[in-house]
Formats: structure tokens, C-alpha cells, sequence
């Protein structure tokens, strides 16, 4: 059922007597591979075939189960053994892609000189993990998912068959979750099958799956402003029973099919799909599609706060002309006057905004000689390095323009004969001659923190 673009291509081979000794069947779970592998079998030895059916010369091997090379050399070794009744020995090796590198290249063996009387017909879900040497000796047929009508219309004749009282919706719903599988579709009715009547509302309990109005008006909320309803319909859902990843799958497809019939902005809907595929994987699920939701209103909630009109501002509020800025000092004239009056003042502000560097600086010597610059010469090139530290020069010059009101070009040299101006702030008496020596080389910041 579904693959016959497969199925007449073999009948036709097989009137033409046209036969392959090896096949490979590819596909997704539950379409038919292993079961069309069976039905060949038979029909290339002229036998009939059921469910029940077993024969001697049709061997089946489970690669997951029998993977390594011992139990490839042991098939290489029968395959030379005749055939006891029919005309084929056929071998159907399901998920071969389980093989081993070991197990591959003993089958590429078998395969590069197979026997006359040997068929091989490979299975497998995962045809890219196979090595191109296999693939390349065998004749590939791509089984494909098998179309929801037609999984309904399977699906209606077997509860038919059975008896079983089912809806159209449901059966429609089984034929979408078994996303074109044939034998998960099935096994989902047969679990839905003890219910004297399989409705949409079973089924959708069954397979934990939300209703679809339930899911629009979650998607409703989320469009919306309403966080409050968003979060009530999320937790009236996770109460039932449903799943986020669950709900998040069925929001998806609800966008997916708005946004096919163009009711849903592209741009929207792409963005809410991404982030719905990630609810699956997430930490905590739940939250992640709380989050994922309430992301979707920030546009909608931040729209009507726009004022309507501009508020009255008090007339103070609105000076005709900029502040001035405070006039803490008079700009001095003479640079020997700036460097008493100043000076101290620097030091005091630095200390108390940055000590470290105050305990650095506290150990020059200014000079005001140039104007509109200041030149600090240190005793020591430890000191000067410290200053000409971008960072510092910086801190120091925005003390001296807010307290002179002009800035200030501020360089630091090195000088043996330097004489650090130091104005007594805050006298700490010396505890000896070795504390008043490391002082005067690395000034007493550092060791008045301490």
C-alpha cells in the first residue's frame, strides 16, 4: 500500500524474469521494506505467501542483533549451500546499516561474486550510514511515507474488518500521528481499540494530543495581549494531562496551515516555528513554551503606552537658557597661584575617588609653567609609568576641569630631583625608618589601606 511505484516496478521485472541478486530497500519506519523483501522472496520461488509464511531457503538476519564479522562469515560460507526446495536461497538482512566495518567488507565479498542460486535484499532506515561499495552492487528502490489519505483509507478497512465503531476524525488523526507509517498507524488503533467507540476526543486523550480549539485559542492569546488567559489555557492544559512538547507540536501546525492559507504575517510565523521546534529539547519544556508564547506579545503591549499628549511641566521645569555649569573656582592668572591653590584641593578630591592613584600622584612634583598643561616630574620611573597609564591620566584630568573649569593636558616625566609637594591631609605618623623609606619610594596609599 503507498509504494506503488516500487510494487510495479517489480512485477514487471519479475514477468520479464528480469531478477537482481542483490536489492536494497531504503526508507522511513513502518512503510513496508521488510514486508516487500518477504513478498519477493516468495514470488521469486513461485510460492504463496501469508503472514505465517516460513521456508527454509528465505533466511532473515537481524543486523542490530547479528552485526559482527563472525556471523557474516558464517553466512558467506552457506550461501555456497544449495537451495533445499526452491530456486533461490534468498537473504533478508534488515537494518543492515548496524554492520560493522568489519562485517561490510566481508558481505562486499559475497556480494562483488555472489552465487547463482543467492539473492540478497538489504533493509535499512538509514541508507547514508551504508558504504558506497555496497550501495553501488545492489538495485535501490526508496520507499517513501505513505500519504495520510491513504493510511486512512487502510486504517478504515481494517476497523471495518475488525468491527470497531471509529470516526473519521479520529481515524484521521491516527493516519496524521503515525507521520506516514503504516505499522505505527496501525499499532495506534490497536491501542485505541478497547473503547467500545474510538471518537476524535479518545484518541486525542490516547495519543496526548490537545483539541484543536483548545490550541486555538492558546495561539489567540499568544497573538494577543492577554498573558493572563495565555497562562490559564496553558495550565488548564497542562492539567489534563498534555505535554508541552505535545501542545507545542499541535501550535505548530496550527501555524504551519495559517500560515499556507495566508492568515499568518511569514515573517511571525517562521520565528514562532523555531522556537517551537526547540520546546522538545529544552530543560524544562513547560516553561520554555511559556516563555516562548508570552514573546510573542512585547509589540502588541508596548503600543498603547504612548501618551496621547504632552503632560504640563512646571515653569521652572524649563530654563530659557542652559544651566551654567557650578563655578567652584575662578580661573587663576598666575600658574604659581593655581599650583597653591589648586594643588591640595586635586589631591584631596583624588584621594577620596581614587585612592591608588592618589598614592601615586601624591609623590610628584607639578608644574603649572605651561598653560593649559600640567607636567609632573617623579623621583622614581615606577610612579611615572603608573601615571602615563591612559586610564589615569584621564581620572586626573576630569578632577582638574571640574574643579578649575578648563581642561588640562597632563604629562608625567621622570626627574631623580623631584620634590613632591605633599599638603598634609590626613597626617599618619610613621611607625619607623624602614615604613618612612618604602613610603617615600612607593608613597602611603597603599600601606594605609592595609
Amino acid at each position: 500500500m503507498g509504494q506503488e511505484h516500487i510494487t510495479k516496478t517489480l512485477e514487471q521485472a519479475l514477468k520479464q524474469g528480469k531478477i537482481s541478486h542483490a536489492y536494497l530497500f531504503t526508507g522511513p519506519r513502518g512503510v513496508g521494506k521488510t514486508s516487500v523483501a518477504r513478498i519477493l522472496a516468495h514470488e521469486v520461488n513461485g510460492l504463496p505467501y501469508d503472514d505465517d509464511s516460513q521456508h527454509l531457503d528465505i533466511i532473515e538476519i537481524d543486523a542490530a542483533s547479528n552485526r559482527r564479522i563472525d556471523e557474516i562469515r558464517e553466512l558467506r560460507d552457506k550461501v555456497h549451500v544449495a537451495p533445499t526446495q526452491a530456486k533461490y536461497k534468498v537473504y533478508i538482512i534488515d537494518e543492515v546499516h548496524m554492520l560493522t566495518r568489519e562485517a561490510f567488507n566481508a558481505l562486499l565479498k559475497t556480494l562483488e561474486e555472489p552465487p547463482a542460486h543467492v539473492i540478497f535484499i538489504l533493509a535499512t532506515t538509514d541508507a547514508h550510514k551504508l558504504p558506497d561499495t555496497i550501495v553501488s552492487r545492489t538495485q535501490r528502490f526508496s520507499f517513501k511515507p505513505v500519504e495520510r489519505p491513504a493510511v486512512a483509507a487502510q486504517l478504515r478497512a481494517i476497523a471495518k474488518q475488525e468491527k470497531l465503531k471509529v470516526s473519521d476524525e479520529a481515524l484521521e488523526l491516527l493516519a496524521a500521528h503515525g507521520e506516514g507509517s503504516f505499522r505505527d498507524s496501525i499499532s495506534l488503533l490497536d491501542q485505541a481499540a478497547s473503547n467500545d467507540e474510538i471518537t476524535l476526543p479518545v484518541v486525542q486523550q490516547l495519543l496526548g494530543v490537545p483539541s484543536d480549539q483548545s490550541v486555538q485559542a492558546l495561539l489567540s492569546a499568544a497573538q494577543g495581549s492577554d498573558s493572563a488567559g495565555l497562562m490559564s489555557n496553558l495550565t488548564a492544559l497542562y492539567d489534563q494531562g498534555y505535554q508541552a512538547p505535545a501542545i507545542a507540536k499541535r501550535l505548530g501546525a496550527l501555524v504551519r496551515t495559517k500560515l499556507v492559507a495566508g492568515q499568518m504575517d511569514s515573517t511571525a510565523a517562521l520565528s514562532l516555528l523555531s522556537r517551537l521546534l526547540e520546546v522538545p529539547a529544552s530543560h524544562d519544556p513547560e516553561r520554555f513554551l511559556e516563555i516562548v508564547l508570552l514573546e510573542q506579545q512585547p509589540k502588541q503591549l508596548a503600543q498603547p503606552r504612548v501618551p496621547e499628549a504632552p503632560q504640563p511641566q512646571p515653569a521652572e521645569a524649563k530654563p530659557a537658557t542652559p544651566a551654567p555649569a557650578p563655578k567652584l573656582k575662578p580661573k587663576p592668572t598666575q600658574h604659581a597661584k593655581l599650583e597653591s591653590a589648586i594643588w591640595p584641593e586635586v589631591l584631596r578630591t583624588l584621594k577620596q575617588r581614587h585612592n591608588t592613584l592618589y598614592g601615586v600622584v601624591r609623590m610628584a612634583e607639578p608644574d603649572f609653567s605651561e598653560a593649559g598643561k600640567l607636567r609632573l616630574g617623579f623621583a622614581f620611573a615606577f610612579h611615572q609609568k603608573r601615571l602615563n597609564e591612559a586610564a589615569n591620566r584621564e581620572k586626573l584630568a576630569v578632577i582638574i576641569q571640574e574643579l578649575t573649569g578648563q581642561p588640562v593636558e597632563i604629562e608625567g616625566f621622570h626627574d631623580k630631583d623631584a620634590t613632591p609637594a605633599q599638603p598634609q591631609i590626613e597626617p599618619e605618623p610613621l611607625a619607623n625608618d624602614s615604613l618612612e623609606t618604602v613610603s617615600s619610594i612607593f608613597g602611603s596609599a597603599e600601606l594605609l589601606e592595609s
